[in-house]
């Protein structure tokens, strides 16, 4: 009796090649996350970052606000409705504006100022923190301002 040769792949081969494929394509979805969760850092890190800068030269804008940085925020119309404000009401609405920016940008965002007028130049950190996934990030500066 003649036999005959059969070629292609068996059932075996087939679901062999299909783990393979399966496990490579699990690995690709997992880096693709992965990318996404570094990209949405990096965006919220670079919003954190130009917060904290505006706030540093808003500061240094108004420098003998002093101690008042680190007070409450109050819309004092300063900015938009041409109020004529002195330095602790800038500072005011200045803080009343960084909290609203905060919380738009950033997820949990808050800015926090801690004014040190015990030093020469006094200096103030200023801290932006915001929440994530898992976990709390902050980003810190501190700044000397000259004229106070």
């Amino acid at each position: 009796m003649l036999r005959k040769h059969v070629e292609g792949f068996s059932l075996v081969e087939v679901l062999v090649a299909l783990v393979i494929v399966s496990v490579g394509m699990l690995g690709v979805a997992g880096l693709y996350v992965h990318g996404m969760q570094a990209g949405r850092t990096a965006m919220f890190s670079h919003q954190a970052v130009t917060l904290a800068g505006d706030v540093a030269d808003r500061i240094r804008a108004n420098p003998r606000a002093g101690v008042a940085y680190a007070g409450v925020g109050a819309n004092n119309n300063c900015v938009v409705g041409g109020v004529d404000c002195d330095e602790t009401q800038m500072a005011a609405n200045d803080i009343f504006i960084w909290q609203d920016q905060a919380r738009n940008f950033l997820p949990n965002g808050t800015v926090t100022i801690v004014f040190n007028g015990g030093v020469t130049p006094a200096e103030y950190q200023i801290t932006v923190g915001w929440t994530e996934p898992g976990q709390n990030r902050t980003y810190a500066i501190t700044i000397p301002v000259l004229g106070i």
